[in-house]
Order: C-alpha cells, then sequence, then structure tokens
C-alpha cells in the first residue's frame, strides 16, 4: 500500500517560514505531478504547487515569489519551502502524487500563521 507522510507544519508567526516535507513509501518510476494543496475548513482543496517529472513548477498565484516546491527523488521526498508567510496561509496542507491512474494523498499537517 503505497502511503505519503507529511510532516513539518506548525505554528509560524506572520513573515515567518516553515517547510513541509512530503514522504513516499515507494520509489515513483513515473508521475504526472508531485503536488501540495490546501483547504480552509468547510472549502474544497486548492491546489498551491505541482511539480512534474521535468522539474517544471506551477504555482498558486498568491503564493509565487514565497513559496518553493521541490523533490529529492533519492529521498522519495517532494517539499514546498514556504516564506513570508501571511495569515491567509494558513490551512490543512496536503500532499499529492498523480500518477497515470491514480491519485495518492497524504493525511495532511496544519500550518497555522498566528502573532
Amino acid at each position: 500500500q503505497v502511503r505519503l507522510v507529511e510532516t513539518g507544519g506548525g505554528l509560524a508567526q506572520p513573515g515567518g517560514s516553515l517547510r513541509l516535507s512530503c514522504e513516499a513509501s515507494i520509489h515513483f518510476d513515473s508521475f504526472n505531478y508531485m503536488a501540495w494543496y490546501r483547504k480552509y475548513p468547510g472549502k474544497q482543496r486548492v491546489l498551491v504547487a505541482r511539480i512534474d517529472s521535468n522539474n517544471s513548477t506551477e504555482y498558486l498565484d498568491f503564493v509565487k515569489g514565497r513559496f518553493t516546491i521541490s523533490r529529492d527523488i533519492a529521498k522519495k521526498t517532494h517539499y514546498l519551502q514556504m516564506n513570508d508567510l501571511k495569515p491567509e496561509d494558513a490551512a490543512f496542507y496536503y500532499c499529492n502524487v498523480r500518477t497515470w491512474n491514480k491519485d495518492y494523498w497524504g493525511r495532511g499537517t496544519q500550518v497555522t500563521v498566528s502573532s
């Protein structure tokens, strides 16, 4: 059974930084995207950032210039570096891997931004 496990969430002050990690239980030989989503209470998950197998990246407009997605093939891990955090970034963050026939999800991690 494939598992994705997120770590790195927690509390940060406005303007602060956090780095989320998503470690997979397997090495994905091929995939469409590795991504991060976030969800506000009562809302649907929204794509925050994604990276493809060529390391091309896409970002939600609100996080451009502040967040960076990356991946480490050897560690089977992808990351979301979040800088200059804003209160609006507080949400539950999920990592995702999309292959040709399936979406894999982690259980999520809470990010809180508060002074």
